[in-house]
């Protein structure tokens, strides 16, 4: 309740606004019929056809004696000739409006304003409330909103445990309809009608058409729901929603841990796949929206456990950890599981293609028996660009990328690749510089680089980007520590025109120019 009477006159009314729920005269409060029933004036919105959905479910509580005032919309989704469009021809509407119902305020009526549904919730009567609940003592009853009929309708679940469940105008642009559906547990999509054929195609790009249910009218006379797969577009009116109901129901939780799983299953009941999702250097802020959908919709969760332990737990999951150094044994593993039916979504950080886990689960998936398993693979945020963010701009040019790592291929190889890429004048990323059991390796690419590099070219340290320990510094290549580095740690090298500069109150900055200069 907001309640102004101490800065109102006494001879004032009171205003409410109730919501009267989704359709069901039976569903609006008992708050709300009381008021109804004592109100001097009874206040609703309607398009030009004069008809209110508010007034119809309310009808019942109404005295008979009671003042109405009808506030008609000039426009709903039609041109106007307003010289502020649309918008301004509404919001002289709803100021016309508000004076109406202050003018019976200050004459001491009471006034309720009718919503469908709730009236803070996606509701006409909210324009009233920013215009008068400063002016006037006011009361907000909540009312059934049209999400929660729909679920009921369904006996679905909308969310469970730990899910989100996303809110969606249906008349936003499809591809931000589409990155919405994808990254979300569950959804409801309002406002359909002309907008539904945009709702279908995005849900059909999220991948999620299948899971997606319909519910016209609930709670109303000529109510349906179905499959939203299976909706003609042509019957579907603005009283619509397309509701994704809880995932967690749809999982089920036959999974075997990483280290137990049985034999193949001779003839699997259902066609599962296998999606490597990147989740980027750190934790859910790096995830796209695509990555955060596949997580959310897999059965079973596979990866290196440190990787595994940045996705949060969802109910009905299986998750497998694993060592770092399995990659082979753990793509066969998630292949066979979706050989048994299950959607499993391989965890890798930063982009699953680059030294990652893509490569191993498509070396495994191009051999029998795995060769006819769906893979996909969903792209992340690559460590060298979120290092390279937090530096400036260091990989503003042409640039290369390569593995320190020698475990799977020979230390020749990197030298060749090194002097190749150097001569070439390209800044460098280098990936998996040093570990406990490689310690050699910084120092010799150090020095190998030092023959075409002047000693202060900028080399950047990233190290845990994203994480609880970041650390971003810049050093000179002459200066670069073996002993400052590890796994956990990037650099970024730059070329002969890279620029490290101080600026912001003494920060560094490393950037490379656009523009190489002509020889």
């Amino acid at each position: 309740m907001t309640d102004r009477q101490e800065t109102s006159p006494a001879t004032t009314g009171r205003l409410y606004g109730v919501g009267v729920g989704p359709g069901d005269p039976s569903l609006i409060t008992v708050r709300a019929a009381e008021l109804i029933g004592r109100a001097d004036v009874i206040a609703y919105h309607c398009a030009r056809h004069g008809r209110s959905h508010a007034r119809a479910i309310a009808e019942r509580y109404l005295t008979g004696s009671q003042l109405e005032e009808r506030l008609m919309y000039p426009v709903t989704v039609e041109t106007t000739d307003h010289p502020g469009g649309y918008r301004g021809a509404l919001d002289d509407f709803y100021q016309e409006a508000s004076e109406r119902l202050a003018a019976h305020l200050d004459a001491g009526r009471t006034v309720v304003v009718l919503a469908e549904g709730d009236p803070l919730f996606y509701g006409s009567y909210q324009h009233m409330h920013k215009r008068l609940a400063h002016r006037y003592p006011t009361e907000v009853v909540p009312g059934v909103t049209s999400i929660s009929a729909a679920a009921a309708r369904l006996g679905t679940p909308l969310v469970e445990a730990e899910e989100v469940l996303t809110i969606i105008p249906g008349t936003l642009p499809e591809e931000e309809l589409t990155a919405r559906l994808a990254a979300t547990d569950s959804a409801v999509v309002m406002k359909l009608g002309r907008t539904f054929p945009a709702v279908r195609r995005a849900l059909e790009r999220a991948g999620r058409l299948d899971e997606a249910r319909y519910v016209e009218r609930a709670t109303m006379e000529g109510e349906r729901t179905g499959l939203l797969a299976e909706i003609d577009a042509d019957s579907v009116p603005y009283f619509s929603v397309a509701v994704l109901p809880s995932r967690v129901a749809a999982l089920d939780s036959d999974g075997q841990p990483f280290e137990a799983l049985a034999a193949p299953a001779e003839q699997p009941s259902r066609t599962g796949e296998v999606v490597v999702v990147g989740t980027g250097p750190a934790g859910p802020l790096w995830l796209t929206p695509e990555a955060r959908g596949a997580l959310a919709g897999a059965t079973d969760l596979v990866g290196y456990t440190t990787y595994l332990d940045r996705v949060p737990v969802r109910a009905g999951q299986v998750r497998h950890g694993s060592d770092n150094k399995v990659e082979g044994v753990r793509a066969e593993f998630a292949l066979e599981l979706a050989r048994r039916g299950r959607r499993v979504a391989v965890v890798s950080s930063g982009d699953p293609g680059v030294f990652a886990m893509a490569t191993a689960v498509l070396e495994a998936a191009c051999e029998d028996p795995y060769r006819d398993v769906p893979v996909r693979v969903l792209p992340g945020m690559t460590a060298a660009h979120a290092a390279a963010s937090r530096a400036g701009a260091p990989l503003g040019h042409d640039y290369a990328v390569i593995s320190l790592s020698d475990r799977l291929k020979p230390w020749e190889v990197i030298a060749r690749r090194l002097r190749a890429a150097a001569e070439a004048d390209l800044v460098l990323a280098l990936y998996n510089p040093g570990s406990k059991s490689r310690t050699t390796q910084v120092g010799s690419a150090r020095d190998l680089l030092l023959e075409y590099r002047d000693p202060a070219t900028p080399v950047v340290l990233a190290r845990d980007v994203g994480g609880p320990t970041e650390r971003v510094r810049t050093v000179a290549l002459a200066e670069l520590d073996p002993a400052d580095v590890d796994m956990r740690t990037l650099l970024l090298i730059g070329s002969t025109q890279t620029q490290w500069v101080q600026r912001d109150g003494g920060r560094d900055v490393v950037w490379t120019p656009r523009r190489y200069p002509e020889a």
